[in-house]
């Protein structure tokens, strides 16, 4: 009976049943991936709510402390700027004017020696003459 198509009904029955098995268990497979996914996502906001959103609320004060404190910071280095350049400003106007004046004095008193060694050299000359 080689042509016999009943002695095939029984394997394509099992083969039937065995699809329609396989075709449940992939669609509860999606619907138990799905119960799953929705139960994560619900954990993962209440999580957020309760430990996440505090932290990022401490976490926000602290920035915005930082950066006060860092705005205060540049306006009080500004300020030491302004205090250090003003000062460094005096400090060469008074060099120049010392360095002027004892410039004055020091040429002053150099005028004098170089007079007095003219005279010297002067009377030093006539000696060796006479």
């Amino acid at each position: 009976m080689p042509g016999d198509l009943s002695s095939l009904s029984v394997p394509l029955w099992i083969m039937a049943v065995v699809s329609v098995l396989q075709a449940l268990l992939v669609i509860g497979m999606g619907v138990a991936g799905y119960i799953v996914y929705t139960r994560v996502m619900t954990l993962i906001a209440d999580l957020e709510a309760r430990q996440i959103a505090p932290i990022r609320e401490k976490v926000d004060a602290i920035l915005a402390d930082v950066q006060s404190i860092t705005a205060r910071v540049g306006q009080q280095t500004e300020r030491v700027d302004h205090a250090i350049t003003g000062t460094i400003d005096r400090v060469d106007d008074t060099a120049a004017r010392v360095r002027a004046g004892v410039h004055e004095r020091v040429s002053q008193a150099a005028g004098v020696v170089r007079g007095v060694r003219a005279v010297i050299m002067s009377l030093l000359h006539k000696e060796s003459h006479a």
